[in-house]
């Protein structure tokens, strides 16, 4: 996760995916996860853009429920840590890339932990063969 505090920002980002490891030494299979709560749809409540891990065969994934649910809870306990039972948040993705999407973030208290729900709407792309 990386707090970004201007949207114009995200237009600039050029990632370069093969420099993660060297950089991300402790765990240099990571991907990067820029984020700021400026939206480009007033419903959404923070943008954000997914740059993938150098062995992950992409680039830059356009919605990323993992990573949005993962946002949430860095959310609920760095952002707004005064929030009751529960936070419901919108996420914002793919907009750079021609791609936008959303996905809906739940984050529960529970007891000294939290509870993290996504949801969200797929849309069929491409068929693909993966061989190893």
């Amino acid at each position: 996760m990386v707090p970004i505090k201007e949207l114009a920002v995200f237009q600039k980002m050029k990632p370069n995916n093969q420099d993660f490891p060297s950089i991300l030494q402790e765990i240099p299979a990571s991907s990067v996860h820029p984020f700021c709560t400026e939206t480009y749809n007033p419903q959404a409540d923070m943008h954000a853009r997914h740059f993938s891990s150098p062995y992950s065969g992409t680039i830059e994934d356009a919605v990323t429920g993992t990573a949005s649910g993962a946002m949430g809870a860095y959310f609920a306990t760095y952002m707004d840590k005064g929030f009751d039972e529960s936070l419901n948040l919108m996420v914002e993705q793919g907009h750079e890339i021609s791609k936008e999407g959303m996905v809906g973030v739940k984050v529960s208290k529970r007891a000294n932990t939290l509870d993290v729900k996504i949801t969200g709407n797929a849309v069929y792309v491409n068929d693909m063969e993966v061989i190893i």
